[in-house]
């Protein structure tokens, strides 16, 4: 099945997804940081040794950021995707660093059809961030609110 007729229906708990790497630069941590987290162990790499670091760091929303456009690049449901209504248990267990290659494991812990809209439903996936030394420098439970198959139409 692709993934462009892939629906609420088509997933099961247990489910997982992987994406490859995406290599960030200093200068992405440092032109994200300046635009969106003007901090200074965001944005100087002399000033940041002297944080408790000790180092320059991506923003903890730059992961997040970063995190969210691997999930989004898998393209698992083009034409299910309604929206999200939220995301649980944010946490940023390691700092993103220069010449980090990050990548995303997601994996599905609950289908809800919704009672009250019944063309909808949730789908609950816990969201993991790895550098490639694999430690998992962040972690998010996250809710995609997905459409249910459209009925055939009568007659058809």
């Amino acid at each position: 099945m692709d993934n462009a007729s892939r629906y609420l229906e088509d997933f099961s708990v247990g489910m997982e997804f992987h994406s490859g790497p995406k290599l960030v630069s200093e200068a992405d941590i440092i032109r994200y940081a300046t635009e969106y987290d003007p901090q200074y162990y965001h944005l100087d790499p002399e000033a940041a040794k002297h944080s408790q670091f000790g180092q320059l760091i991506g923003s903890g929303l730059h992961t997040l950021s970063l995190s969210f456009r691997l999930f989004f690049d898998l393209d698992l449901w083009p034409k299910a995707i309604i929206a999200s209504p939220g995301m649980n248990n944010l946490k940023w267990l390691l700092p993103l660093l220069p010449g980090d290659a990050i990548s995303i494991s997601a994996e599905i812990t609950e289908v809800r059809p919704s009672r009250s809209k019944p063309d909808r439903g949730l789908v609950i996936m816990d969201h993991k961030t790895t550098n490639q030394r694999g430690e998992v420098i962040l972690t998010v439970e996250c809710l995609h609110m997905l459409r249910r198959r459209p009925e055939p139409a009568a007659g058809g």
